[in-house]
C-alpha cells in the first residue's frame, strides 16, 4: 500500500513514485504535524526530524510556552487565533464574534480509489491508480469537524490535498477562510517560480528568492486571471530545467485564489494555497459541510523539467475527460480575425469554400452572429440567431457548410450581459450588482449572477437551444471580463461573501449540464485568452484558447510558461495574418506553423486574401500537424531553450514514451552575425539506442544526440525555424 499508518509513531507515510510525504500525531492533545516532503525514503518513523525533545516542547511538557511551541510547530493544517502566528488556513466567525479556532486529530481511514469532491472538479482514479487517506481532526470547543483527504497517484510523483469542514454544534458558524493545503518546509535557501502577466502577454514566468516575510500571487477578480495563475513552485536555489529538487503546486479552482509562499523567523518556510481569503464569508449552518478545491503537489528531484512532466501527464490521464480527451483535434478556422463582426453567410461560406479546399476541417463562428450584435456594445444574452446576417438561418448555414465536408463551431459568451440587450431590459436583477451603486462596466458588459438557479437555468437553455437547432460540433465558451460590485439582491446579508464562490460553482454546474448533454461537442473554453486557464476549467474543457495573442515570438514565451504545469495537448493556438493583429510584427508563414504545432493547431486569418505561396503551405502544414499530432500530444515534453533568458533561439523536444521517436522544433528569434552554427544538446533518449535523422538519413547513438548535440544550420535571417525528427534504428 502507498500509504502507511504506523501505531509505534503514530506517523503516517505516503509514498508516491519517487516522493515520500510524512505526518505524525504527537502529544497527549493530539497534534497533527508535518514531518517529511521530498525523495522517496523507505523509513517509517523519522519524527526527530519535527525536532520535539527541543524547547519549547510539547504543551504537554511544557504548558507555559504553548504559544512559542504552536508558532513554531510544522502543523500540517494550521489555524487561527491560539498562537501560530504564520498564514493560517481556517479561520472562522461565530455567533459571539470570536475567531480562534484549533483541530486536533479525532480519526482516520484509508481506501483504494479516490472519491469525488461534490460540485466541484478535481483529479480521478480507480482502485489501481490510486490510494486515499482522510484524517478527521476536530474543534472541541466550536465542535467543529475538518477532515484532510490525501490521494496518492502511485505511479507518478503526485499528492493531492482537499478539506472538508463540517458544523457538528447547534449554531451557525461564518468560515471566513478556508484554504486547501499547508506545507511547512524547514529551510529557506530556495527560489519561488510563478507565471505572471496580464491580456495578450500571459504565463510570463518569474523566479525570486524566497526571503523573510510574505511573497505571494493571488487573484480577487473572480477567474483566475491574466496576471497571476494558480501555480507555484519552490525549488533548490541552484535548481535547473534538469536537476535540483523541485516541489511544484496547482490549485484545481477557477476563481479568487491565493498561492503564498512565508519566510519564518526560523529559516522555515510556509507554503498555502487555496480559495482567496479576499472578500470571502461561507455560512455555515447546523450539519452543513463546506468542501473546498483541490490542490495538487507534484515533487522533482530532477529540476523543473520532470516537475511539468508530471504535471502533463497527471492533466491528460487523470484531469481532462470525455471523447477529445486522447482524441485528435480537427484543424479548425475561426472567423474573428478573418472577419470580426463584418460577415454574414455568404462571407462564411466563401470563408468555408476556401479552406475546405486547404484540407481545413472546421469552421468556428465568432462573436457576431446573434441579436442585434455588430460590434460588443450590445446584445449579449440575446442568444437567437441573426437573419439578416444569416439569411436562412443557422441550420442552413451549417449544413452548407457539412456538404463540404467541414464541421462547424459556434462561439458563445454565456456568463455576460450586454445593458443594451433584451435580457437585460427584461432582468435588469440578473447581473451581479449592488442596489443602489452604479455598476462598473467592462467592455460594455456586466456580469450574469450565475449563483442564482433562475439565471443559470435560463443561460443553460439559450445556448442548448442553439447547439439542439443544428449540427454544431465545437463550442468556444468565452468570458471576457472580470467580476465587480459583487452583490444580489437575493441571498441575505449574512450571505453575501457566498457569492464570489457560489458564481464559480454555477459556472461548474452549467459546464456539466453542457457536456453532459452535449458529449461529442469539442468544447474549447476562453477568457479574454488566457484569464481562466487554470485545471479546473480543463475538467470539462479539453483545450482553451491560450491567449488573444497569435504573434509567434510572443506565443513563444506564453507556450513555454503555460508549459511548466499544462499539456501542449490543451493550448489553443492558431495561424494567424500579419502583421499581426495585437503587436504588428510581420513573421514568416512557416514560423508562424511551427510555433502553433505546439498547441491544439488551427486558423485565424482569411483564407480567401492570403498571398498563393502561403495558401500553398496549408495543406503542407496539415500534413505536418497530421503526422507529429499524437508524438506532440501525447509524449514527454523537454524545454531545451528558454525565451525568458535569451532572445536568440527557442527550442523544445517531444520524446515518445517508449523513447523510439523524437521532434526537435527549433525557432530562430534573432540571428547572429560571424558565428558558427548553433549547437542544441537533445534530452530523454535512449543512450544506447540509435536513431536517424529522418531529413539527411544519417545515425548516431543517443548519448551522441544528448552529449553532443545537433547542428542547427541554412536559417538565414530572423523569426525562422526548423523541425528534426529522430526515429529509433
Amino acid at each position: 500500500m502507498p500509504i502507511h499508518y504506523y501505531e509505534k509513531s503514530k506517523s503516517f507515510k505516503l509514498d508516491a513514485k519517487d516522493t515520500s510525504y510524512i505526518m505524525a500525531v504527537v502529544d497527549e492533545e493530539k497534534f497533527l504535524g508535518h514531518v517529511y516532503f521530498g525523495e522517496r525514503i523507505p523509513d517509517e518513523d523519522v519524527n526527530y526530524l519535527m525536532r520535539l525533545d527541543e524547547p519549547p516542547y510539547v504543551p504537554s511538557k511544557n504548558n507555559r510556552d504553548r504559544m512559542s511551541f504552536l508558532d513554531s510547530f510544522p502543523t500540517e493544517y494550521p489555524t487561527s487565533g491560539l498562537g501560530d502566528f504564520r498564514e493560517p488556513c481556517l479561520k472562522v466567525l461565530t455567533k459571539l464574534g470570536a475567531t480562534a479556532c484549533g483541530i486536533f486529530y479525532k480519526s482516520h481511514k484509508i481506501y483504494k480509489g479516490k472519491p469525488k469532491l461534490n460540485g466541484l472538479p478535481a483529479t480521478f482514479g480507480n482502485e489501481d491508480d490510486c490510494t486515499t487517506l482522510e484524517i478527521t481532526c476536530v474543534d472541541n470547543h466550536l465542535n467543529l469537524e475538518v477532515i484532510l483527504i490525501y490521494t496518492v497517484f502511485e505511479d507518478l510523483d503526485v499528492i493531492t490535498r482537499s478539506v472538508k469542514v463540517k458544523n457538528c454544534s447547534d449554531e451557525d458558524i461564518i468560515l471566513t477562510r478556508v484554504l486547501s493545503a499547508c506545507v511547512d518546509f524547514d529551510r529557506i535557501d530556495m527560489d519561488m517560480v510563478t507565471l505572471h502577466g496580464s491580456w495578450a502577454r500571459e504565463f510570463h514566468v518569474k523566479r525570486r528568492k524566497v526571503e523573510l516575510g510574505k511573497q505571494a500571487v493571488s487573484s480577487s477578480r473572480g477567474e483566475t486571471s491574466h496576471q497571476a495563475n494558480p501555480f507555484l513552485a519552490l525549488m533548490d536555489r541552484n535548481a535547473t530545467e534538469d536537476f535540483g529538487e523541485v516541489y511544484g503546486f496547482n490549485l484545481v479552482y477557477s476563481g479568487n485564489f491565493l498561492a503564498q509562499v512565508e519566510g519564518c523567523q526560523f529559516d522555515t518556510t510556509r507554503v498555502v494555497m487555496g480559495i482567496n481569503p479576499f472578500d470571502f464569508g461561507w455560512k455555515l449552518e447546523p450539519q452543513e459541510e463546506f468542501v473546498a478545491p483541490e490542490v495538487v503537489m507534484v515533487y522533482s528531484n530532477e529540476g523543473i523539467g520532470k516537475m511539468s512532466r508530471t504535471f502533463h501527464d497527471l492533466y491528460r490521464n487523470h484531469l481532462i475527460r470525455g471523447e477529445y480527451k486522447n482524441k485528435r483535434r480537427p484543424v479548425l478556422i475561426n472567423s474573428w480575425e478573418a472577419a470580426y463582426f463584418d460577415f454574414d453567410t455568404d462571407k462564411l461560406l466563401r470563408l468555408a469554400r476556401e479552406a475546405s479546399k486547404l484540407g481545413i476541417e472546421m469552421l468556428v463562428m465568432d462573436d457576431g452572429w446573434f441579436g442585434k450584435r455588430n460590434s460588443d456594445n450590445c446584445s449579449l444574452g440575446d442568444w437567437v440567431v441573426n437573419e439578416e446576417k444569416l439569411k436562412g438561418g443557422l441550420k442552413y448555414l451549417v449544413d452548407e457548410v457539412n456538404k463540404l465536408g467541414m464541421k462547424f463551431g459556434i462561439w458563445f459568451e454565456p456568463e455576460m450581459v450586454s445593458p443594451d440587450s433584451d435580457l437585460y431590459r427584461a432582468h435588469p436583477d440578473w447581473c451581479i450588482h449592488i442596489d443602489g451603486r452604479e455598476g462598473t462596466l467592462c467592455r460594455n458588459q456586466y456580469v450574469l449572477d450565475l449563483s442564482r438557479k433562475e439565471v443559470r437555468d435560463y443561460v443553460y437553455e439559450s445556448v442548448s437551444n442553439i447547439l439542439r437547432s443544428a449540427n454544431i460540433k465545437y463550442v468556444k465558451w468565452d468570458m471576457n471580463r472580470q467580476l465587480s460590485d459583487v452583490g444580489n439582491c437575493v441571498l441575505p446579508p449574512d450571505r453575501q461573501r457566498e457569492i464570489w464562490h457560489r458564481y464559480v460553482l454555477g459556472v461548474y454546474e452549467l459546464m456539466d449540464r453542457l457536456t453532459t448533454e452535449f458529449p461529442h461537442i469539442l468544447l474549447e473554453n476562453c477568457s479574454g485568452g488566457g484569464g481562466r486557464f487554470d485545471p479546473g476549467m480543463l475538467y470539462f474543457s479539453p483545450q482553451i484558447w491560450l491567449s488573444d495573442d497569435t504573434d509567434a515570438i510572443e506565443r513563444l514565451k506564453i507556450q513555454h510558461g503555460a508549459s511548466y504545469v499544462y499539456p501542449v495537448s490543451t493550448m489553443g493556438a492558431h495561424i494567424s495574418d500579419c502583421p499581426n493583429h495585437i503587436i504588428g510584427r510581420i513573421t514568416p508563414f512557416e514560423t508562424r506553423g511551427l510555433v502553433a504545432l505546439s498547441g491544439t493547431f488551427g486558423y485565424e486569418l482569411d483564407v480567401t486574401k492570403i498571398s498563393q505561396e502561403d495558401k500553398d503551405m496549408i495543406p503542407k502544414q496539415i500534413e505536418m500537424y497530421n503526422k507529429y499530432n499524437n508524438l506532440i500530444y501525447n509524449g514527454d515534453l523537454y524545454r531545451i531553450g528558454n525565451p525568458f533568458e535569451n532572445i536568440e533561439f527557442e527550442c523544445v523536444e517531444y520524446v515518445s514514451k517508449d523513447k523510439n521517436e523524437a521532434l526537435v522544433v527549433y525557432i530562430q528569434i534573432l540571428n547572429r552575425s560571424n558565428y558558427h552554427s548553433r549547437r542544441i544538446p537533445l534530452k530523454g533518449l535512449q543512450k544506447d539506442a540509435f536513431y536517424r535523422n529522418e531529413e539527411t538519413n544519417e545515425v548516431f547513438s543517443g548519448s551522441a544526440l544528448m552529449n553532443g548535440g545537433i547542428l542547427i544550420k541554412g536559417l538565414q535571417g530572423d523569426f525562422r525555424g526548423k523541425l528534426f525528427h529522430f526515429v529509433h534504428v
